[in-house]
């Protein structure tokens, strides 16, 4: 726990941070004894889950309430943040829009864009200096297994998350010799909201993981980067689906959405 402290301390900034996969990402670094900035649109969870923090594990908890589809977000994140020092950005929050390409609402697809690209973009762009600067610290950014191939009927979803795997490989390679780690997290099916947002039962998903264990594992693997995906049942899935001829593989991935 000291090393990680060390290491990813003093504070860390985490996106999405009111439910699922981001609220165990800020409970766990408080628990390991980093000071947090929890950013998100829901204030009232927010600042629940600050007090719960800062009563449960003594650390510094705030709250930054901000809608990251606007364009004008991230700059006020990062003037925020800027007298911090700041030695992990979790770029955790995204959503995602499943169905026929081109049937779908073209603004929820635009926010879309914001959220799960130009977010984690600008986020990594304005720390990324200053972690080369410390020679130390971390950059994670949640993406998805549907980032590793084009996934029919989630094409939008699935190029987004491909950009946010390409962004963490390039940015892995380059900040490696300042002593700044990246990981790019590709969870399979979580239990959180975004499945029933999605009208999906989570129930009928295979291998659901809880959003605690895919933190967790994340965290573990921090210096394990540029990609890890914490579900074995999906890392021999798209083993396998990556090994076949990329046509093939995407005729069965839409015959397998019943479409």
């Amino acid at each position: 726990m000291g090393d990680f402290a060390e290491r990813y301390g003093p504070v860390a900034v985490v996106t999405g941070a009111s439910s699922g996969i981001g609220r165990s990402f800020a409970t766990q670094l408080a628990g390991r004894g980093l000071d947090v900035v929890l950013v998100a649109r829901r204030h009232d969870r927010l600042r629940v889950l600050a007090e719960e923090l800062r009563d449960t594990h003594g650390v510094s908890a705030s709250v930054l309430p901000a809608d990251l589809a606007d364009p004008s977000a991230t700059g006020e994140i990062l003037d925020a943040v800027a007298s911090l020092d700041v030695g992990l950005l979790v770029s955790n929050a995204g959503f995602g829009v499943k169905g026929t390409f081109g049937e779908g609402d073209a603004e929820a697809l635009s926010s879309m864009l914001m959220v799960n690209c130009q977010a984690p973009t600008q986020l990594a762009h304005g720390l990324a200096p200053r972690l080369r600067r410390r020679g130390r610290g971390g950059i994670l950014f949640t993406s998805s297994v549907e980032g590793l191939m084009g996934c029919p009927y989630s094409a939008g979803y699935s190029a987004t998350k491909a950009y946010v795997n390409a962004l963490g490989e390039a940015l892995w390679a380059e900040l490696a010799p300042a002593g700044v780690d990246v990981l790019t997290l590709c969870p399979g099916a979580t239990d959180t909201e975004a499945p029933r947002l999605q009208g999906i039962d989570p129930t009928t998903l295979q291998d659901l993981m809880s959003p605690y264990d895919v933190a967790h594992a994340a965290l573990e693997h921090l210096r394990d980067g540029p990609t890890y995906i914490p579900s074995a049942h999906y890392r021999d899935l798209f083993g396998t689906l990556l090994a076949m001829p990329r046509g093939d593989a995407l005729t069965a991935m839409a015959r397998s959405m019943g479409r």
